[in-house]
């Protein structure tokens, strides 16, 4: 179960806390809470789609504010969570954005422009990020990194590199690395786990042929990092400020801490309605160390589905299935692949997952840690998304209820992105 496909830090073979600042790649698995049934008229489309071979009717759903409202109320109160947000988007601008509930243990609310952990949803801006780059001619989707780089990549193996980006000496023996390319790990075809730190000896490792299917990996994305700062001489995170937040207007978005946030700061909540304190991240990961706030991300959604900075061309690369995914669920990374696809029309984009569902192509993206729910799902017919944020791990549940409120039935593989989880419905 889990909402961006992280695994959890008791894989198999982990020992001792992953490093400092990558706690936005830990997972729990709760059990499940007394409240839940499983919600049969929400997971029935999405099911019925993903085994049909019906064509999509394409048809809008309409927008409805206080209905919305009243739903959000309705699962914070079943659920628990204490803090929610979201940005609805219709026609590539934003409609709807609104917080509820509190960003801290003392109460105080949590507001629009309340700093929040944007998790993982850092890998999809980071997948448009290297979109534009590519159409500005500084990297190519499928040349081999290695070109970009004056050394082997296992020689980059200084105590300070493994502490930016990973442990790239375990793949001294191994010279499939030369075969990766910009697609391949922003499709998370690498065969890498998710992070070096789950390998036994803590060292990067390459379990398949590069390419060849879909195992999440947020090592992935910090290797394509490396490349572009140690490679390219770029700095990723003044990249992003200066490529989507500046031009989209996201003053409190950053991919590492900022002291003016402090005042108007999100602090989370566990599974166990424990507060957990927002981290001060101070190092730029790719894989997920966005902060921001959900009028940011809500327009960071509408210049995305609109294609801003990027050609016609470029933006359907973004969200296509580049790769299908064959697999029941997204984690554990590395398990068996089945004899046949288990959702139909699924498949990896550059940064996101690509759908088809009853309203046509679609994308997502969710983020997760311990105390931190977010999830992005956009649809490419009148350009329309939804952004959830919630400093409230207990919000999961509520996620697809909330969407198809907000979207209608999107078709989204629910069970794909969060395994086994019980999901709130609010009909009786």
């Amino acid at each position: 179960m889990t909402s961006d496909g992280l695994e959890a830090i008791h894989h198999r073979g982990f020992n001792g806390p992953p490093p400092a600042d990558a706690r936005e790649d830990t997972l729990t698995i709760p059990a499940a809470p007394t409240w839940t049934r499983r919600s049969a008229a929400l997971l029935l489309g999405s099911t019925l789609f993903g085994c049909s071979h019906q064509p999509p009717t394409l048809h809008r759903h309409a927008f409805n504010a206080p209905h919305v409202d009243e739903t959000v109320r309705l699962a914070m109160a079943a659920t628990g969570a204490r803090g929610l947000a979201l940005s609805v988007v219709e026609n590539g601008q934003v409609v709807y954005t609104k917080a509820y509930g509190v960003r801290n243990a003392l109460g105080e609310p949590l507001l629009e422009d309340t700093v929040m952990y944007g998790a993982s949803l850092t890998k999809a801006a980071f997948g448009w990020l290297v979109m534009q780059l590519v159409e500005a001619g500084q990297l190519g989707l499928d040349v081999p990194l290695a070109s970009y780089l004056p050394r082997p990549l296992p020689h980059y193996a200084s105590a300070d590199i493994v502490r930016r980006y990973s442990a790239f000496a375990g793949l001294a023996h191994d010279e499939r690395w030369r075969r990766l390319t910009a697609r391949i790990l922003l499709t998370h075809s690498g065969g890498f786990a998710n992070f070096y730190f789950l390998e036994p000896d803590r060292q990067l490792r390459i379990h398949f042929e590069p390419g060849s299917r879909y195992a999440y990996s947020g090592d992935g994305m910090i290797l394509l990092q490396f490349v572009l700062e140690q490679g390219l001489g770029l700095d990723v995170g003044a990249e992003m400020q200066r490529r989507l937040f500046a031009p989209n207007g996201m003053t409190r978005t950053s991919l590492i801490w900022r002291p003016d946030f402090r005042p108007n700061l999100a602090d989370g909540f566990t599974q166990d309605g424990r507060p957990e304190p927002h981290d001060e991240r101070s190092r730029v990961r790719a894989s997920g160390s966005m902060d921001t706030t959900i009028a940011d991300m809500g327009r960071l959604a509408a210049s995305h589905v609109r294609g801003d900075g990027l050609s016609v061309a470029g933006r359907a690369e973004l969200v296509r299935s580049h790769l299908a995914i064959t697999t029941g669920s997204q984690v554990p990374s590395l398990q068996p692949q089945p004899a046949s696809p288990a959702f139909r029309a699924l498949g990896a984009g550059l940064g996101v997952i690509a759908f088809e569902g009853p309203q046509g192509a679609g994308f997502f993206k969710g983020g997760h840690n311990d105390s931190t729910a977010n999830m992005w799902v956009g649809l490419e017919a009148g350009k329309r998304c939804v952004v959830i944020l919630s400093n409230d791990v207990r919000a999961e549940p509520a996620f697809p209820a909330l969407v198809q409120t907000i979207l209608g039935d999107t078709g989204l593989p629910w069970a794909w992105e969060y395994g086994g989880m019980a999901f709130w419905s609010p009909m009786r």
